[in-house]
């Protein structure tokens, strides 16, 4: 032995410490194996092969149309949809379940979901006096003042008079009008249910039919709201799926006339959100494969299934629900996962900000109370008869409206309404006056133990909601990559006729760290002229409007009743802290959610690539969900995405607002395109057996739904 090598420690025993030999690296060039290298070694392959040599079944008798075995559902916060893919138009059911309980039921209020006024009672004046402080300015005048200045800068831009003293009109005469009652035998009668009712669970319609759901016993919940489910209502997922069970089960057996036992003969096209959250269709999947047997699923998105319903192939889908709006880019059938949005307005901001405006007038039903399904239906008549987005619609006329309380003869009232008809869609493009932050009080997560698989693909945050919100971000916040949008230091745009476009509306979306230095060319050929670093009217051609109000939706505390301009400056603070979805130092879906609906569309086109994507999809913006019923929606909506792309976006042509299908509820468009879907041959390609669920879960979805 070498010397300075110890001598090595001899084993006594001469016993190994295990027999087992490592066999060496498996070599790649000595694989034969084809497994699962093709697709025809998939199950689905296989499958299909296992099918074609069964027998084939019988025919369908020649009465029976192609699509008359497929159930499409379309669950939403207001109603659900349902019916067979050979029908021309759904049977639509209110999405409300009441269950009769056998311990007394608390009342429960609804939660506001815009600002109210302040009550300035005598009392309250009284207390100022006495200590001696100024009388604060209510925060809900503030807010209102900045649509009202809005859209009189519009109707000064298209010439239209103002009528002097509305507002005292109106409420003079709505203060003195007295109802008329309206005989039974004259008036078709209300079949009201009261707590003799045997049934224990009421689905729809008779859920709303319930004279007082208190005295009742009656639960009335809603299963759904927005893209997910109603977790404020329902404490555990169990009771809230037995309730859509009941309210799909009894739907169709009450209209369609299918049994319980014959699920297993239907197959299902399942409408599912944009933006879902996975835990949403997992538990609906496994609800119509396993808990009530349906034959086989498919799943579809709503703006790809609203693309197919319109005939078009690509199109910016905005879909103005009850509580939500959601806007996505179709791009050649596939729904462009970056471009997807969700705004947390609907039709429903616009029925309590239109019961709010006529309350300021002296409405005549002094009795409203919107806990009261009934009365939430006078407001409902109203807001689709009165609201309108036209600016030439503007006038002090006098409306009337029907009244039917339970036990209780028939009243008509009159009324007189001014700007408030177009004051509450307005709500949309000037959401200040909505409550986000009420709106998501009391939600709470029912997916505790969520599997990996889902949570390993789940996208949270969008790139279109980053951009949305990058003017919030911390000065230290590197800044995400934004499709380039030309925005040369002199905006300007050049013979634009008959275009309301607002000076000062837009920088702090898209400018807020910009620095554009006024032009030096001729001023005469300068329509608008927009400094960001230092706007100084005196620098530029003056325009014929005045400048509107920045509405800066994230800060609605320090709002002030004069024009704001817009902080230039990054907020100086810490080392931002994680703490949110995506990674990022602010809630990015919740600040994204409070933006104007116009702005949130641009944004949306925005994320999709560059000038040419943006000018691809904003000369087709589909419009639908019952809000956009709203007369003058199209020309309101094109009126401003123009006058934010006109100056952003190089050769932007007119923004073009893509009308229905002729006779085609846009309420219904995105059923009727799943509806298609489902009368398809390729749909044989998209199912999911119950066997399949059973074996791969939200796999199956996945594998067989790309977008999943």
């Amino acid at each position: 032995m070498p010397r300075g090598i110890p001598n090595a420690k001899r084993d006594e025993t001469g016993m190994r410490y295990t027999t087992f030999n490592v066999p060496l690296g498996f070599n790649p060039k000595h694989a034969s194996s084809t497994y699962l290298k093709s697709d025809a070694q998939t199950l689905w392959s296989r499958n299909a092969v296992r099918k074609g040599k069964a027998p084939a079944a019988e025919d369908l008798p020649q009465e029976q149309r192609r699509g008359s075995q497929v159930i499409v559902i379309h669950p939403g916060s207001g109603y659900i949809r349902i019916g067979r893919a050979s029908d021309v138009n759904p049977i639509t059911v209110p999405c409300v379940v009441a269950r009769k309980s056998n311990t007394p039921i608390k009342p429960t209020k609804r939660v506001r979901l815009v600002s109210y006024p302040r009550n300035q009672t005598k009392e309250h004046l009284a207390m100022d006096e006495d200590t001696g402080k100024e009388a604060t300015p209510d925060p809900f005048d503030t807010k209102l003042s900045s649509i009202t200045v809005s859209l009189r800068d519009r109707m000064r831009f298209y010439k239209l008079r103002v009528t002097p003293n509305a507002t005292k009109i109106a409420s003079t005469f709505n203060e003195q009008f007295k109802p008329e009652k309206i005989a039974e035998h004259n008036d078709y009668q209300t079949e009201w249910i009261d707590g003799s009712c045997p049934d224990d669970v009421l689905i729809g319609e008779k859920a709303l039919r319930l004279v007082d759901p208190v005295t009742s016993n009656y639960l009335v919940k809603w299963p759904i709201y927005g893209s997910n489910f109603n977790t404020r209502d329902y404490s555990s997922i169990q009771m809230l799926l037995s309730d859509l069970e009941a309210l799909i089960s009894g739907t169709l057996l009450e209209k369609f006339n299918i049994q319980p036992s014959e699920f297993k003969n239907f197959s299902v096209v399942l409408v599912i959100p944009d933006f879902y959250d996975r835990g949403y269709v997992r538990e609906l999947s496994n609800l119509l494969l396993t808990s009530m047997g349906f034959k086989q699923l498919c799943a579809q998105q709503e703006s790809l299934a609203a693309t197919y319903g319109a005939g078009i192939s690509n199109a910016c889908v905005v879909d103005i629900g009850a509580v939500k709006t959601s806007i996505a880019c179709v791009d050649e059938g596939l729904v462009l996962p970056e471009t997807r949005m969700t705004l947390n307005m609907g039709g429903d901001d616009i029925t309590e900000f239109l019961y709010v405006l006529l309350t300021c007038i002296k409405f005549p039903y002094r009795d409203i109370d919107l806990n009261h399904s009934y009365d939430w239906n006078v407001l409902e008549d109203l807001k689709s008869r009165l609201c309108t987005l036209a600016d030439t619609d503007v006038a002090l006329n006098l409306y009337d409206f029907i009244v039917r309380r339970p036990n209780m003869l028939t009243e008509k009232y009159g009324l007189r309404a001014y700007d408030e008809i177009i004051l509450a869609p307005m709500c949309l493009f000037e959401p200040r006056v909505i409550e986000f932050d009420k709106k998501r009080e009391n939600f709470h997560p029912l997916f505790q133990n969520v599997t990996e698989e889902i949570i390993a693909q789940g996208d949270y945050v969008t790139h279109a909601m980053v951009i949305s919100t990058q003017h919030l971000m911390p000065a230290v916040q590197p800044s995400p990559p934004v499709p380039s949008v030309a925005h040369p230091q002199s905006v300007s745009v050049n013979g634009v006729s008959g275009l309301f476009i607002p000076s000062l509306y837009f920088q702090s979306y898209y400018f807020p760290s910009a620095e554009l230095s006024s032009s030096k060319a001729d001023a005469d050929t300068q329509a608008m002229d927009v400094d960001v670093k230092n706007p100084d009217p005196s620098r530029s051609e003056p325009v014929s409007e005045p400048p509107i109000e920045i509405i800066d939706v994230a800060d609605e505390n320090n709002a002030s009743s004069q024009p704001q301009q817009p902080s230039l400056t990054p907020p100086q603070s810490g080392p931002p802290v994680a703490n949110f979805p995506g990674g990022f130092p602010i809630d990015i879906c919740f600040e994204a959610s409070k933006l104007p609906m116009d702005v949130a569309i641009f944004n949306s086109a925005r994320a999709a690539g560059g000038d040419e994507k943006i000018r691809k999809y904003l000369q087709a913006v589909l419009v639908i969900g019952g809000t956009a019923l709203i007369p003058g929606m199209a020309h309101a909506l094109e009126s401003r995405l123009q006058a934010i792309a006109t100056p952003l976006v190089p050769n932007m042509e007119k923004v073009q607002i893509i009308p229905p299908p002729k006779e085609v509820d846009p309420r219904v468009l995105a059923w009727k395109g799943a509806a298609v879907l489902g009368k398809m041959d390729s749909v044989a390609e998209l199912w999911v057996s119950p066997s399949d669920w059973d074996m791969f879960g939200m796999r199956a979805l996945k594998e067989r739904c790309f977008y999943l």
